[in-house]
């Protein structure tokens, strides 16, 4: 009869007891082919880890290679205003060897004059702008005052009465301020 007690009729068994025998089973049967959490992680780890040495590696490149770009956009940027500078070296060279083997001084004056024309129209091609200063109310902020000088009229005093140096804006931004005497 003891052979009898061990054994466990499933008839005999409520349904919870036979779903827990079942998955204790299943659980064994699955635990040699179930995967280590901590393996799991180590995987994801190795894989995230390579991800970021292969993005960290591509941004480094990139790195480089805008810093080699910029140095040569530095290196050779003004070419561009040089090659377009060149013809005025050619006009004044084509000036001076005139000026020495002409009398008509009226037509050297003349060439200069649209040399000059010319060289102005460029400069206003590259966004430079001459400052105008002469006549108006002095201002530290866009001019430079070199001097000042006594005025006898009232209306002078403040205001710029001459330039001794052109000054120049580029996109708005002041590149050269005009040096100025203002009455005083």
């Amino acid at each position: 009869m003891k052979e009898k007690d061990n054994f466990i009729n499933p008839d005999d068994m409520h349904e919870d007891e036979l779903n827990t025998s079942n998955t204790e089973e299943n659980i064994e049967d699955n635990s040699p082919t179930e995967i280590d959490p901590l393996e799991e992680l180590q995987a994801q780890y190795e894989e995230l880890n390579n991800k970021y040495l292969r993005v960290h590696a591509e941004f480094d490149n990139f790195r480089k290679r805008t810093i080699k770009e910029k140095a040569e956009i530095i290196k050779t940027g003004g070419e561009r205003i040089i090659i377009n500078v060149l013809p005025f070296a050619d006009d004044f060279e084509r000036a001076l060897q005139s000026l020495h083997t002409t009398e008509d001084k009226d037509a050297l004056v003349e060439g200069m004059d649209l040399i000059y024309a010319k060289f102005t129209e460029f400069l206003q091609q590259q966004g430079i702008k001459e400052i105008e200063a002469i006549g108006q109310p002095f201002d530290s902020d866009r001019f430079e005052a070199v001097t000042t000088v006594p005025v006898q009229d009232e209306s002078q005093k403040g205001v710029v009465i001459d330039c001794i140096q052109k000054g120049y804006m580029m996109h708005d931004k002041i590149i050269r301020y005009p040096k100025v005497i203002v009455g005083e």
